[in-house]
């Protein structure tokens, strides 16, 4: 991989990864389309430390009281009833799907789940279930806008149910195309939180399981036969860094006054193209994968 490779793929990854359009197959397509090596998973998972240390900087002073009332709620019984305990103790727990079906299905996310088909149609369903909730969500009664704005849930209100249900959302972001920030929203939309709301713990609970991930795949970055060294990966990881954290404060501002279709007809726009290049042969499903070793 070379330096200007880093470069464009660090961009893509800050631009892509808080926004509900999937920076896995952002990074997949990016090289498919350069005519570049596919990057690779362990690459995304590497580069993704970047994008989660702007979330602990962003929302230091939430994960800051969230970390002490969890530590405190550990040997206080009277503090486990804390709002933001809670929050602690179930972005632990909804962190558990996506970190056990990481492991077990390790090699097809490495491999068939990168095929560019798969990637289409998770973009459209996915674009299109996003677009469902959204509309649930933006309904209003007869009461009024602001009426609507209080019957939605906020974080604070976030219940073990909904943090697991939360967890099983994400977890199905292992597929290239699905979107962690997409599907954890639509998960929130559809369970009744207020958009801010299932943004910010969308955001949150990322944190612990893109950590892992990009640990567990250190050990990859260099090794005999990889394309990917470590030069162009830590660039490529501070690029997102920088980029996410501007991405993040447009994103919390846009979602307080602005629907997320734009980012639904974006998804189905994008896959639809795909699926066609790949129907007519302009477009090999598995291209670049063979190169970066995930035929």
């Amino acid at each position: 991989m070379s330096w200007f490779e880093s470069l464009v793929l660090g961009l893509v990854q800050g631009l892509t990864e808080f926004l509900p359009i999937s920076s896995s197959a952002h990074l997949r397509l990016t090289a498919v389309a350069a005519g570049w090596e596919d990057p690779g998973a362990a690459f995304t998972a590497v580069v993704q430390i970047g994008t989660e240390l702007a979330v602990l900087i962003y929302f230091r002073e939430d994960i800051g009281r969230i970390v002490s009332a969890w530590c405190r709620s550990l040997v206080n019984p009277a503090m486990r009833g804390n709002p933001d305990a809670r929050v602690g103790w179930l972005v632990i727990i909804g962190s558990v799907p996506i970190g056990v079906l990481g492991l077990a299905f390790q090699d097809s996310i490495e491999g068939s789940f990168r095929d560019l088909r798969l990637i289409a149609m998770t973009l459209i369903v996915l674009g299109l279930l996003l677009g469902v909730a959204d509309r649930i969500a933006s309904r209003v009664p007869a009461g009024g806008r602001h009426r609507a704005v209080r019957e939605r849930k906020t974080i604070e209100q976030l219940t073990v149910r909904d943090g697991v249900l939360y967890g099983l959302c994400q977890a199905m972001a292992l597929v290239p195309g699905v979107s962690r920030s997409g599907a954890t929203i639509t998960g929130g939309l559809f369970l009744g939180y207020r958009r801010d709301a299932a943004a910010r713990y969308s955001f949150l609970l990322a944190v612990p399981a893109v950590m892992a991930s990009g640990l567990f795949n250190l050990t990859e970055i260099g090794e005999d036969g990889s394309h990917v060294s470590w030069g162009p990966t830590i660039l490529a990881s501070v690029v997102s860094f920088v980029v996410a954290y501007a991405i993040i404060a447009w994103f919390m501002k846009w979602i307080s006054t602005r629907s997320f279709m734009p980012f639904v007809w974006y998804r189905v726009a994008i896959g639809v193209v795909i699926l066609v290049l790949v129907t007519l042969g302009v477009l090999d499903p598995n291209s670049g994968a063979e190169a970066a070793g995930h035929g």
